[in-house]
């Protein structure tokens, strides 16, 4: 059993019992001071009784004389005692135990606190005020009747609280053991294993636990399939070009004259150029897959951007004779990461220069489209098949227009920025010619106010 279904176990065990503990008090403590309540006016409205029968008895007699009653003989008896007063101040009647005294010098019920205890009085006159009577009891006589009574509430609580701990511990341990059966399937599992779990008996609190596990097993999985398939792709791709440096090599080391030579380092350096851009281009494609959102995004302004990737371009734009054309807005900003941004224009006007014709035509624009950004590029080149600009956002998906080098990593590059960003990314035909148009519009939560 592990340390976490443990700890719940406990915290379960001592909620449960804490607040079985806790009602229960709280029902002994109302009980006791309702009992208390009680017995206070029960023995008060004894204390009343007792004296007036004693008032009308002493009437009755006339109150003649000075009478002591004797000792008590029972306990209780011990601890009531009274007096007959006539109205003059003198002492009629008293019980043994009553001191000659008065004993209250209050009417109605008093207490007093002294040497010889605790006490509780009721003091009445007669209906022609010569008499008076005065009844006291011990407190203790109270007091010990509200202990039995505490006792009698305390007493199941001491037996039945241990057990009802034990109910419900074995409660909560019967009800997590579904828990302990998931986490021994978890943890007898291969690292390959990463099928969903299907518990034979799991409580409708823990299926979204394990509806997690399972869409974290999935995805997972799907992140080891695409590197498994990545890193499959790019052994593929990658022994193209290095058998072509190899056999440059070797014609270099086995050339005639200087020429032919110089012929073969150069297409050697050509090689190393186009492996150089391919490593490249996979590692930021690797970099990108685990990416669940924009490392630090920041304000971006997407015309400065623009405008400064395509002036890098310049010298290969101008190499080519290539009529180019960027139009921009000024307000342009959206919020992003900048580095890749860069990456995405890159790839996107390189594509296009480099499949354009000489002499031909590519044109750049950023509009506002409502609260969105598009930016679209388009060429005169020989564009993409309908039924083919699907496969071309594919890693490794080349199409064998114009003799241009490539990887085939380029727009699938900029497919994984655009998905980053949230933006969508469309394929249509170039309104100048047949060429392509690529356009990615940013949706209006990207874009800054």
């Amino acid at each position: 059993m592990s340390t976490i279904w443990f700890s719940l176990r406990r915290r379960l065990f001592g909620l449960l019992l804490g607040g079985v503990a806790a009602a229960w008090l709280a029902t002994m403590v109302f009980s006791y001071i309702d009992a208390h309540h009680e017995v206070d006016e029960l023995f008060d409205a004894q204390l009343a009784q007792a004296a007036q029968t004693l008032l009308a008895l002493a009437s009755h007699d006339g109150g003649e004389g000075v009478e002591d009653l004797g000792a008590a003989g029972h306990k209780y008896q011990r601890r009531l005692r009274f007096q007959i007063w006539r109205a003059d101040g003198q002492l009629v009647i008293r019980s043994n135990n009553a001191p000659e005294t008065p004993l209250t010098t209050a009417s109605g019920f008093s207490e007093t606190q002294g040497d010889d205890g605790h006490w509780r009085h009721f003091s009445q006159w007669n209906e022609g005020r010569n008499l008076q009577v005065q009844v006291s009891e011990n407190h203790h006589i109270r007091d010990e009747l509200i202990g039995h009574i505490a006792w009698r509430l305390l007493f199941p609580a001491l037996f039945g609280l241990p057990l009802i701990g034990l109910w419900v511990w074995l409660a909560t341990r019967q009800g997590l053991s579904s828990l302990d059966g998931v986490a021994r399937q978890i943890a007898s599992r291969d690292p390959q294993q990463l099928q969903a779990i299907h518990p034979a008996a799991a409580p409708s609190e823990i299926r979204p636990l394990i509806e997690a596990l399972n869409g974290l097993f999935q995805r997972v999985e799907q992140t080891l399939e695409t590197e498994r398939r990545f890193t499959a792709d790019a052994a593929h791709e990658l022994r193209t070009p290095l058998a072509a440096l190899q056999a440059q090599l070797q014609v270099a080391q086995r050339a005639r004259d200087a020429d032919e030579h110089d012929r073969s380092l150069q297409q050697l350096q050509n090689g190393l150029t186009r492996a150089a851009r391919l490593v490249d281009q996979m590692l930021l494609l690797a970099r990108l897959d685990p990416e669940s959102g924009l490392p630090d995004p920041q304000e971006v302004d997407l015309s400065a951007l623009t405008e400064s990737v395509c002036a890098d371009l310049g010298p290969q734009i101008l190499a080519r004779n290539i009529d180019f054309d960027l139009e921009s807005i000024t307000d342009a900003k959206l919020t992003g990461q900048a580095e890749w941004l860069r990456v995405l224009i890159r790839n996107l006007v390189d594509n296009a220069v480099r499949y354009t014709p000489e002499g031909g035509k590519v044109a750049v624009r950023i509009e506002r489209h409502g609260d969105s950004l598009q930016l679209s590029v388009s060429d005169s080149g020989p564009g993409i098949p309908p039924e083919e600009r699907n496969a071309v956002l594919q890693r490794f998906h080349r199409l064998d227009q114009g003799g241009q080098p490539g990887s085939g990593l380029g727009l699938a590059i900029v497919a994984r920025i655009a998905e980053l960003h949230g933006a969508q990314l469309y394929l249509d035909t170039s309104p100048m010619t047949k060429g392509l148009d690529i356009g990615v519009q940013f949706p209006a939560h990207c874009t800054a106010p």
